[in-house]
């Protein structure tokens, strides 16, 4: 064990026996990550929890009382920022959450286990929604290939499916959150985004890894979608 550039001591996990080198490294990286250490401290479900609240503390949007959806939130460190932001756990506001796997039960968010690309999916998210959103986060991300261009529709994929739901689910002022990586939404997408909301930007929060490709899309200020658009 030895100290890594800012004091602190680096752990170093070797290797041998069934670990492959990839896991080597990831557990490593766990080991020796502030944010993972902090998080576990504090309560978190993930060091994600730190990026949610960056993005909030820098733009005010999880404010007390509102509706959030969050798709992809397991384990839970975005929907546990949410619900305690906007105090879902003492019914002031409420957190909606799903995922593809499994998430143990957090204060005050009703969550479904469920595949937001299913085609049921809308309708069993506005059922439990119980009316319009103010916010949508999605930190989904696909099921990688190592392929990069397929990955990367995949990714561009699962963005333009959240940003589609949220604009039929939004209240006028609402705010859309996505993880997009490192190329960040298209620029249709974009596009798209800048005629429904008053204010569109990536931003990377410092707590999201150096030496990872993700960042986020923020839009906000939703306008709402005019009544005579023809359907997409």
């Amino acid at each position: 064990m030895a100290k890594d550039t800012t004091g602190r001591l680096h752990v170093t996990v070797k290797t041998g026996g069934k670990r492959k080198l990839s896991s080597k490294l990831w557990l490593e990286r766990q080991l020796n990550d502030p944010y993972v250490a902090q998080a576990k401290r504090e309560g978190w479900r993930s060091r994600a929890a730190f990026k949610l609240i960056e993005i909030d503390d820098k733009y005010h949007f999880l404010k007390p009382g509102i509706s959030v959806v969050d798709l992809g939130a397991a384990p839970g460190g975005w929907s546990q920022v949410a619900a305690k932001r906007v105090g879902a756990a003492n019914d002031k506001g409420s957190v909606v959450a799903i995922d593809l796997l499994e998430m143990p039960e957090i204060p005050g968010v009703s969550f479904a286990q469920l595949d937001f690309l299913a085609d049921d999916a809308p309708a069993r998210l506005l059922a439990m929604m119980g009316g319009r959103a103010d916010v949508v986060l999605s930190d989904m991300a696909p099921n990688t290939t190592g392929h990069r261009k397929t990955d990367q529709l995949r990714i561009v994929g699962l963005v333009e499916a959240a940003a589609a739901f949220a604009a039929e689910v939004l209240n006028p002022g609402g705010t859309f959150a996505a993880k997009v990586f490192q190329s960040g939404a298209d620029a249709t997408l974009m596009n798209e985004l800048k005629r429904d909301f008053a204010s569109v930007k990536h931003v990377k929060p410092a707590s999201s890894r150096k030496d990872s490709s993700e960042r986020y899309v923020l839009a906000m200020g939703f306008r709402g979608v005019p009544k005579d658009r023809p359907a997409e």
